[in-house]
C-alpha cells in the first residue's frame, strides 16, 4: 500500500512565490500541495473544509500578518506550521516570536523572490515539511534534490579506544533540532552559575545563532554566547555553534577550547551534532556528558555512540516531551543512550552528573 503524502497548505501574498513553492513541493513524491492562499482570511476559509498536515506561512501579508494568524491557529486548532519569510539578522527576534507562538521550523525566504533563489532552498524546504508533519504540536495561548549524506569522517577522524588523554575537566555537549529553541531555553534557564561548560549544536540558519544566544543569555543565570574559534571553554558558560560552521571541542593541555570548521554538511547539517559529539569522545572521554534532544533525522546518533564507547555519560530527551522524537529515537536505536529522561529533568541530570566528580584517568569505563 503506497505511503500517504504529506498534504501542505501554502499561505503567501505573492502569486509567484506560491507557484514556485508549489512546484518545489509537488516535485517530491512524498508531498502534495492541497491548496494555496493569498492571505490568512482565504486560508481560514480553506481550513474549514480540510486540515493540512503542514502549513507554510509568510509573515508579511495584507489584511492580517502571519504572526497574528499563527497565534490564532495555535490557540484554536494547532497544526504544524513552517514560517517561510524574508527574515534578516536584524529581524531575527521575529523568528523567536514565531517559535514561541508555536511554529515548528523556519525556512528563510531569499530576499529576492526569483525562481532561482527559491529553488536553491528546495531541499531545505522539503525536509522541513517532512519533519513538521511528524511534529507533536500543542495548543498555545494566543500570545506566544537530496544531497549526499556525509558522516563526521568528512570533518574529523574517528576516535580510537584508549587514546583519550587524561584530564579532570568535565564538559557537556548538547545536540538539538526541530523544537530545540524552546527546549534549550527550558534546560539552560534552570542551570546554576556553577554548572559545567556546555557546547550546543542547534540546527539553525547562519545569521540567527548570535541572536539566539543573546536571547538565552538574557533569561539564564549562566552566560550564553555564540561560540568563537579558539576561545577557551569555561564553567558557567554555554556556547552556541554558529550557523553554517561545525563546532568541535579541542584540548590545549588539560583545558578545552572551541574549534570552528568549514566543510560539507554532516548528516545533512552544518553545524552537526555528530561532529561535536565525536570531538568530545576524542578529547574528553569519560569526562563528557552527551545530551540529544528533540529534532528530526539522525544527526548525533553515531557521535553519541562513539561518546559512550569511550566512557562518556549519555542522555536522550523522552518521546513525550519532544516536538519531534527523531534524533533521540535514532540515538537510542544505535545503542548510544544510557538513560532517557523528560525535558524538565535534563538540567538536573547535568548537575547530578557534574557533581559526581571527574574521572581522573579520562579513559573509557
Amino acid at each position: 500500500m503506497p505511503r500517504e503524502k504529506v498534504r501542505v497548505l501554502i499561505v503567501d501574498d505573492s502569486a509567484s512565490v506560491r507557484q514556485i513553492l508549489q512546484t518545489i513541493l509537488n516535485d517530491d513524491p512524498d508531498i502534495e500541495v492541497m491548496a494555496t492562499a493569498s492571505d490568512p482570511f482565504v486560508a481560514a476559509r480553506r481550513l474549514q473544509d480540510e486540515i493540512p498536515d503542514v502549513m507554510i506561512l509568510d509573515l508579511e501579508m495584507p489584511r492580517m500578518d502571519g504572526m497574528t494568524f499563527l497565534r490564532k491557529i495555535m490557540a484554536q486548532r494547532p497544526i504544524p506550521v513552517i514560517i517561510c519569510s524574508s527574515l534578516t539578522e536584524e529581524g531575527s527576534n521575529v523568528m523567536f516570536e514565531a517559535f514561541e507562538a508555536g511554529a515548528v521550523d523556519i525556512v528563510p525566504k531569499p530576499k529576492i523572490d526569483t525562481r532561482q533563489a527559491l529553488l536553491e532552498c528546495s531541499t531545505r524546504l522539503r525536509e522541513a515539511v517532512k519533519s513538521a508533519a511528524r511534529a507533536r504540536v500543542r495548543p498555545r495561548a494566543e500570545r506566544r534534490a537530496i544531497e549526499k549524506k556525509l558522516t563526521a569522517d568528512a570533518i574529523i577522524p574517528p576516535p580510537v579506544q584508549g587514546k583519550v588523554r587524561p584530564t579532570t575537566e568535565r564538559i557537556v555537549c548538547i545536540g538539538a533540532s526541530t523544537g530545540g529553541t524552546e527546549a534549550l531555553n527550558d534546560v539552560l534557564e534552570m542551570l546554576p552559575a556553577n554548572c559545567p561548560p556546555i557546547l550546543i549544536v542547534q540546527h539553525m540558519p547562519a545569521g540567527f545563532t548570535a541572536a539566539f544566544a543573546r536571547r538565552l543569555d538574557s533569561v539564564c543565570q549562566i552566560r550564553v554566547k555564540e561560540a568563537e574559534d579558539r576561545e577557551p571553554v569555561l564553567p558557567g558558560c554555554a556556547y552556541i555553534a554558529p550557523g553554517a560552521h561545525h563546532m568541535l571541542v579541542q584540548r590545549i593541555g588539560p583545558r578545552y577550547q572551541v574549534a570552528l570548521k568549514d566543510g560539507p554538511p554532516v548528516s545533512r547539517h552544518r553545524p552537526s551534532a555528530d561532529v561535536l559529539f565525536r570531538s568530545a569522545a576524542q578529547h574528553a572521554g569519560a569526562n563528557a556528558l552527551g545530551v540529544i534532544m528533540t529534532g528530526m533525522g539522525d544527526d548525533g546518533a553515531r557521535g553519541m555512540l562513539e561518546m559512550r564507547k569511550l566512557g562518556a555519560a549519555t542522555r536522550a530527551q523522552d518521546e513525550e516531551s519532544c516536538v519531534v522524537f527523531g534524533m533521540p529515537k535514532e540515538a537510542i536505536a544505535h545503542g548510544g543512550v544510557e538513560k532517557v529522561v523528560p525535558l524538565h529533568h535534563i538540567s538536573r541530570e547535568i548537575m547530578h552528573w557534574s557533581q559526581a566528580g571527574p574521572v581522573v584517568a579520562g579513559l573509557a569505563r
